[in-house]
């Protein structure tokens, strides 16, 4: 029986008794350092929840702006054909009816917008057409910020001011349920 060295005793293999160990506390650490992008979507406060049947007031129909986008992504506005570029312009003139005309608003604290659309508008279209909405009421906002301020309202303008341009112009927008695929009744 041949004799066994020391070196033969040692063997070239490595203790990995505490690799999983190791492994597991380099997974948490990754897992608690690492931060997920989270997409927030459109921030809109939703009226609360009620199990009572809706209060139905009729609307005086020149208070009330109608958007309907269509399957093919074409605005109709109050019964007549728009494009995404004009509805700005003509959604600060519906709200503040700065002529005193008949078929707009008869004031700012009662115009109220409705956009309605289509099950195949295409989603882009949709945020689309709601940052139009948005961009009238901020430059109105700005507007009547600068006129009584002095300042924009988005310019650190305390929470009782902006309090008091919005109740001057409140943002009522009503979305309806949107219809099936090219039924736009």
């Amino acid at each position: 029986m041949a004799r066994k060295t020391s070196r033969s005793r040692m063997s070239n293999e490595v203790n990995a008794g505490s690799m999983a160990d190791i492994a597991f506390l380099l997974l948490i650490f990754f897992l608690v350092t690492t931060t997920i992008d989270v997409d927030k979507g459109i921030t809109v406060k939703l009226p609360p929840w009620s199990e009572d049947e809706p209060d139905i007031t009729r609307l005086k129909k020149r208070n009330v702006f109608s958007i309907l986008v269509n399957a093919q992504n074409q605005l109709l506005v109050r019964g007549e054909p728009m494009r995404v570029a004009d509805l700005r312009e003509n959604t600060k003139e519906f709200i503040a009816n700065p002529r005193k005309m008949e078929n707009l608003s008869e004031a700012p604290t009662k115009a109220l917008i409705s956009l309605k659309n289509d099950r195949g508008t295409k989603y882009s279209k949709y945020i689309e057409v709601y940052n139009e909405i948005t961009a009238a009421y901020n430059e109105l906002w700005d507007d009547l910020a600068l006129k009584m301020y002095g300042v924009p309202y988005s310019d650190d303008l305390d929470v009782a001011k902006r309090k008091a341009i919005r109740d001057q112009i409140p943002k009522v927008l009503s979305e309806a349920e949107p219809t099936a695929f090219g039924e736009e009744n």
